[in-house]
């Protein structure tokens, strides 16, 4: 670091290689009135993170934590393309990669904190070698571990490619366009918090690899981190909200057993067991609560009881899968919801299907556009535009709730986003199937695992929609409830059991392999062997809902659907696209007034677009009239242009034109063109010789070997 003059704040940075590049965290010298922050430099990528908190709780039952990540342009280099030409909310990327840094330090936090948390991520440089998104996590851990606020950390995150059959860690971006696997891995010391991955079908055991690889070289960052403690604030003092003794909760959970809370929990419905636990609820706080010396009930002790009752609703589930081996449907822990699926169900769409599990359905859609629908991509990244576009949705009536649509919540991009990773290792090349593609899962019903029954509706919907996949994908959400020295791993959660329970593991991918994986902790360390088990699980529980699904549709339709866009595409040389471009675009809109859409790309290769078959050959046919080239021996129908004292010249086709001269227009003496020709008329002609000038010397092919041709 450069020596800092007698007006520069004085930094404290800490320094360390990770996958052979600098790693350093710095602080002391930016945004010092944040509670916490920390510069976090990887290569020429670098992020700063600040971690603030309210003087005062509010009145929440939940951690109210944000994380944002702002992406600035400056960053790269580039100014923003909208229209005011300033960044506007977070894109994609940058909602997805708060989320990556929310989920590991979220659980970190002391139960009952109820203070305002706000985490800013802001990139400041992306060197689009070293992506910023892992570097978020290890950023907000610095300056939370710097903050007066209270937190269980500290963490730190990397991400591990599998390339040439070996992990890489932390792969560049160019790296990455070559790696079979993309996992990104946050953790503390003892646990791995976090996993996010889109994968190339890679098998259980190499993932089981991964994650302990991943686990293991973050342990230098948290050195790193530890670093930063002789500087961190002392943590405030805060009192958690007010709740009943461990005695009263103990009490209250016998009574609420004797009353029968295991049988109201086992009710198969959703919505009835719903009702079935608020109107016990209500009985049972009434029951419990004490009596005052004058006889009248202890009104104080109500939202005590109140706020107790999903503590032991949670205790009571938790035994049932550890003693009994019962869940709050009755299944047991490896067991199914029934599941029923339908293709073809939307007249118009070009591919769909609903895919029902239990009381989870999703209806999938695909749409099938032109190169003109990518989508435009305006981030840090290198990727300009993106063919394959995702799009979850969750309407409140999907829950029987009535909330205002506001827009696309966190939650949904981050389930889209997983579906897409689940999907798109089976895409078809752009070279085989050159369409963009759009697929939509809208949420009809949700009672746990939306996000992989997206991943099974819109597998549907693409084969319906006859998109030559390589393979089918299926995915399922998996659970742990652990106590001690006992664990039972869940298959098919409930949403539930992903509230109550210590993990949601969900995981989607074909026959042959994994695609795509997410993992939240939310206790200790997991030995490989669970992790492993839960893997296996996993595998059986998609290759039975793989076999179902091959029972209503089991492989791609042959061909699209009636409405779907028609794709003829064809290549001209480079030198030749001016032509079919023409003058101020003249000849694509004349083109695209048959009906067509037109793309052409620099290298010369042009894609037709057409729901008509017709249209599309049509403007074939006249793209090849624009650029054909004469070829030597070839016989043409020609139309003559011009006639002249020495011959006539004759059009091949639009833009290329021969001579015909004098002396190859009939036997014997000609002695005047406009005796045999005429303008207008069309004659077959031969092609003879084409000069280095690209000059063209005509022959007629009927008198080919009775007029000698004429010499230059």
């Amino acid at each position: 670091m450069p020596e800092a003059s007698p007006n520069t704040p004085s930094p404290f940075c800490v320094l360390g290689q990770v996958a052979g590049r600098e790693l350093s965290i710095e602080t002391g010298k930016y945004a010092k009135q944040a509670s916490g922050s920390a510069l976090v430099r990887y290569g020429g990528t670098v992020v700063l993170a600040t971690a603030q908190a309210s003087d005062e709780p509010i009145e929440a039952d939940f951690l109210p934590l944000t994380v944002e990540f702002e992406e600035r342009l400056y960053a790269v280099g580039k100014i923003p393309g909208s229209f005011l030409r300033r960044e506007g909310r977070p894109g994609e990327k940058a909602i997805l990669s708060a989320r990556m840094t929310d989920r590991p330090i979220r659980p970190l936090f002391p139960k009952g904190f109820r203070h305002e948390v706000q985490i800013i991520l802001t990139v400041l440089s992306a060197d689009q070698m070293n992506p910023p998104d892992i570097l978020g996590p290890i950023a907000a851990s610095a300056a939370l571990l710097l903050s007066d606020i209270p937190w269980q950390g500290p963490i730190a995150s990397v991400r591990v490619g599998l390339i040439d059959g070996r992990f890489v860690l932390n792969p560049t971006l160019q790296e990455m366009e070559k790696s079979r696997l993309d996992l990104v891995v946050a953790g503390s010391r003892e646990a791995i918090l976090m996993v996010e991955a889109e994968a190339l079908e890679v098998d259980e055991e190499t993932l089981v690899q991964a994650l302990e690889f991943a686990h293991q070289e973050m342990q230098a960052i948290l050195d790193l981190e530890e670093q930063l403690l002789p500087l961190a604030k002392s943590k405030r003092d805060w009192s958690p909200p007010p709740s009943l003794s461990e005695e009263e909760k103990e009490a209250f959970y016998r009574l609420a057993v004797e009353r029968g809370l295991s049988t109201v929990l086992q009710t198969a419905s959703k919505a009835e067991r719903s009702k079935g636990l608020e109107a016990f609820r209500k009985a049972l706080v009434e029951e419990a609560l004490p009596l005052r010396e004058d006889g009248t009930k202890d009104e104080e002790k109500r939202p005590l009881l109140e706020a107790a009752f999903d503590e032991l609703v949670r205790k009571e589930l938790r035994r049932l899968v550890l003693e009994e081996g019962k869940r709050a449907d009755g299944r047991g822990p490896k067991d199914i919801r029934p599941i029923w699926m339908e293709v073809d169900v939307l007249p118009r769409a070009h591919g769909s299907a609903v895919f029902t599990r239990g009381e989870t359905q999703v209806l999938g859609t695909v749409t099938l556009g032109t190169g003109r629908d990518e989508q435009i991509i305006d981030d840090l990244g290198i990727d300009e535009t993106d063919p394959f576009l995702v799009h979850y949705n969750f309407p409140p009536f999907s829950t029987g709730e009535v909330k205002r649509l506001r827009g696309v919540s966190r939650r949904e991009i981050g389930h889209g986003n997983l579906a897409k990773r689940a999907l798109k290792a089976v895409l078809p090349s752009q070279e085989e199937f050159p369409y963009t593609i759009r697929v939509v899962g809208d949420v009809l019903e949700s009672n746990g695992s939306s996000s992989m029954a997206t991943v099974c509706a819109g597998c549907l919907a693409l084969m319906d929609a006859g998109v030559p996949i390589k393979k089918p994908v299926a995915g399922v959400a998996m659970g742990l409830v652990w106590e001690g020295e006992r664990h039972v791993v869940l298959t098919d959660i409930l949403g539930l059991e992903d509230a109550l329970g210590d993990m949601d593991f969900k995981v989607a991918g074909t026959r042959d392999g994994v695609t795509a994986l997410q993992m939240d902790n939310k206790v200790g360390g997991l030995p490989r062997e669970v992790l492993k088990e839960a893997l296996l699980q996993a595998r059986k529980a998609r290759l039975y809902i793989l076999d179902r699904m091959a029972e209503v549709l089991p492989a791609p339709r042959p061909d699209l659907k009636p409405f779907a866009p028609r794709i003829l595409r064809l290549k001209v040389p480079v030198e030749k696209v001016g032509l079919v471009i023409g003058p101020g675009g003249k000849n694509v809109r004349a083109l695209e007034e048959l009906g067509v859409e037109v793309d052409i790309e620099s290298d010369g290769t042009i894609r037709i677009y057409s729901a008509d078959q017709e249209a599309a050959l049509k403007a074939r046919r006249r793209i090849e009239e624009l650029t054909m080239e004469a070829k030597v021996g070839e016989v043409y129908e020609g139309t003559v242009t011009k006639i002249t004292p020495f011959g006539a010249f004759v059009s091949l086709f639009p833009g290329t034109e021969g001579l015909l001269h004098i002396s190859q227009i009939a036997p014997g003496r000609v002695e005047r063109v406009e005796d045999y020709l005429k303008v207008g008329d069309v004659i077959k002609v031969k092609v003879h010789r084409i000069d280095e000038r690209g000059k063209i010397d005509l022959i007629r092919p009927e008198l080919e070997g009775k007029i000698p041709p004429r010499r230059r």
